[in-house]
């Protein structure tokens, strides 16, 4: 099927970089923020050696730091160890508490290293095991194992509890049902050729899976394209994740289809994709709507909403389409499959999506810190919000791990093409 290639793409002021993804990739409090609209101001300019005022700006002139600091003197007077009583380190605690007290798990400060490492995430090079991390309820749980990583490797499914880590000897005794994301994060997370121990739980077991895995250097494209069926006919786009190069290589894919006058369908498979940049599930959706449609909508807790609509002509606008999903498929994927199922009735095939339904504003501070801050819920164009329930698909199958068959592909095929 020839589809036009020389429509032209408007260019309207994108989004600011909206975050959902339902990971918390790479969160460690030991770096550098600016603490000055609660209370007091430190400027940290490497770690342990700052400068720290207690004097109140105007503004916060109310508020009461006398105990913080009753606290802050008495460790320093008292507490047997000298060595351990770093200002950074402690000032950093304190900012990993104010924003922990929120009890929001996307929620989250980033000192320099981990801002750098979780985008890093975003541009597909990192070093790990390749797992995608969330919560499922209040317990640690894979979103997704990224594909032809360590994790996928060692047979991770989408979905399991994660209810032991053990790296270096260090192990949590107690479980993982109140570990932090940057508490689990730190300790997965490592260095290429070094070991981490997982233990899961997975549904309809009750006998944990341990899994030894060793970490490599990961580097996965966003978008991968092949032609599946016994003709061929049919793309099959992957997309893994919305990130800084998903646009371009996107587009690069439907160039190819496009050209090729033999495609008659198209598979989108976002199963297993955890999120990324909402301007990316807006593009991409674009490619699927008619100029002016509504992708997505934002609602803030002011009871404010904002509509996001695609800003230029799709090229696969009539092209037969099919989307699968699952488990894995979380925020983003979510937004992307809820609209286009909304918007045009493309069916969804696979297994009900993780559940995400929230907006994280990501922004870079002093030092190369940065803070996640969750700003608002999202809603499909039907008004759906998915947190906590996600989208149930409108043909359900399972993969069947007894064979190397991929069930859910054949069957998206099967849809694509029956009347």
């Amino acid at each position: 099927m020839k589809l036009p290639i020389n429509m032209p793409k408007i260019n309207l002021p994108k989004v600011k970089r909206y975050l959902l993804v339902a990971l918390a990739s790479i969160l460690l409090f030991s770096g550098g923020y600016w603490l000055g609209r609660e209370g007091f101001k430190v400027e940290v300019k490497k770690l342990g050696r700052i400068q720290v005022s207690r004097e109140l700006p105007p503004d916060k002139s109310a508020l009461d730091f006398s105990l913080f600091w009753r606290i802050w003197d008495n460790l320093n007077a008292k507490y047997y160890d000298k060595s351990k009583l770093v200002p950074g380190k402690m000032i950093y605690g304190a900012i990993q508490g104010m924003v922990a007290a929120i009890g929001d798990p996307y929620t989250v400060f980033l000192p320099p290293t981990e801002n750098k490492m979780i985008n890093d995430d975003l541009k597909g090079s990192f070093e790990g095991v390749g797992i995608e991390i969330g919560y499922r309820g209040t317990q640690l749980a894979v979103i997704a194992p990224l594909p032809g990583t360590p994790a996928e490797k060692a047979g991770v499914k989408p979905g399991d509890y994660i209810i032991g880590i053990k790296d270096d000897g260090k192990e949590i005794d107690q479980g993982t049902s109140g570990i932090s994301l940057p508490e689990a994060v730190q300790m997965i997370r490592g260095k290429a050729g070094t070991k981490v121990t997982l233990t899961f739980l997975r549904d309809n077991t009750t006998d944990p899976i341990v899994k030894e895995i060793t970490r490599e250097k990961i580097n996965v494209p966003s978008v991968i394209l092949s032609y599946v069926g016994n003709d061929k006919s049919t793309a099959h786009i992957k997309v893994i994740k919305f990130g800084a190069e998903t646009d371009s290589e996107w587009n690069k894919a439907v160039k190819e289809v496009s050209d090729n006058p033999a495609v008659k369908g198209l598979v989108l498979d976002l199963r297993n994709n955890p999120g990324g940049y909402l301007q990316g599930a807006v593009d991409i959706a674009a490619e699927f709507l008619p100029n002016g449609s509504v992708v997505v909508s934002e609602e803030r807790g002011d009871g404010s909403k904002r509509d996001f609509k695609t800003d230029r002509y799709g090229l696969f606008n009539d092209l037969p389409t099919v989307i699968l999903v699952n488990g894995g498929s979380a925020s983003a994927s979510e937004i992307l499959s809820g609209a286009l199922r909304d918007q045009r009735n493309i069916k969804l095939v696979g297994e009900k999506t993780f559940g995400k339904g929230t907006i994280q504003e990501p922004e870079d501070l002093e030092s190369g810190a940065g803070i996640h801050i969750t700003i608002a819920k999202w809603l499909t164009p039907k008004g759906t919000w998915v947190n906590g329930n996600g989208l149930e698909p409108d043909v359900k199958i399972e993969n069947d791990p007894k064979t190397t068959e991929d069930e859910q592909l054949q069957k998206a095929i099967e849809v694509l093409f029956t009347k």
